[in-house]
């Protein structure tokens, strides 16, 4: 199994990548293999709208340093987006990532039964961190981006969630959060 690690926060010891990394590292205990990137590091552009994705290539057209992880996330079986929660949504160097991945639509994806470039089947893992400890505010964010990522034939997909995280290191007081990264691992290397 390939899991592809996306750590969309600024901060490096971030409650976000605390817990995409214990989900990670309990994977590699059953046997994946993993790449992670940590968005913040690489420098990258969002989309730029050239349509050339569309229109001559059946790739990102930008030769940047997110091709890689683009290429990466298309061969792998198991995305993980990991971010806080800044202004009500995830991190600008997330949601940058997410915007390119756009290219992976086909030209005619608005008609096509088979909209996208991705192997059926992918799972989707979503971490997400929030100073707000009322577990109503942002909770729409999940459910938003699972719908566009089913729409990319992401067969399955599982949150995980820590609100009321606000300061560096916060995450490591909630063991309750800490096990469920461990047991959604466990489940989705199992399948």
């Amino acid at each position: 199994m390939n899991i592809v690690c996306l750590l969309g926060s600024p901060r490096k010891k971030s409650n976000s990548s605390t817990l995409a990394k214990r989900f990670v590292a309990t994977a590699k205990k059953l046997g994946a293999k993993v790449k992670t990137y940590t968005l913040n590091d690489l420098k990258y552009r969002g989309c730029q709208a050239c349509m050339a994705c569309k229109k001559k290539l059946e790739k990102c057209a930008l030769k940047d340093e997110l091709a890689e992880v683009l290429e990466a996330v298309q061969e792998s079986d198991v995305l993980v987006m990991a971010s806080p929660v800044y202004f009500g949504d995830v991190s600008s160097q997330l949601k940058a990532c997410i915007d390119r991945m756009y290219s992976f639509l086909k030209p005619d994806y608005v008609t096509n039964p088979s909209p996208v470039r991705l192997a059926p089947g992918k799972k989707l893992v979503m971490v997400l961190t929030q100073g707000n400890p009322d577990e109503q505010a942002f909770s729409d964010i999940f459910s938003r981006y699972d719908y566009f990522m089913k729409w990319y034939g992401f067969k399955e997909s599982h949150l995980i969630r820590a609100c009321g995280v606000r300061e560096a290191g916060d995450i490591e007081t909630r063991q309750d959060i800490l096990t469920l990264a461990e047991e959604i691992a466990r489940q989705v290397c199992s399948n």
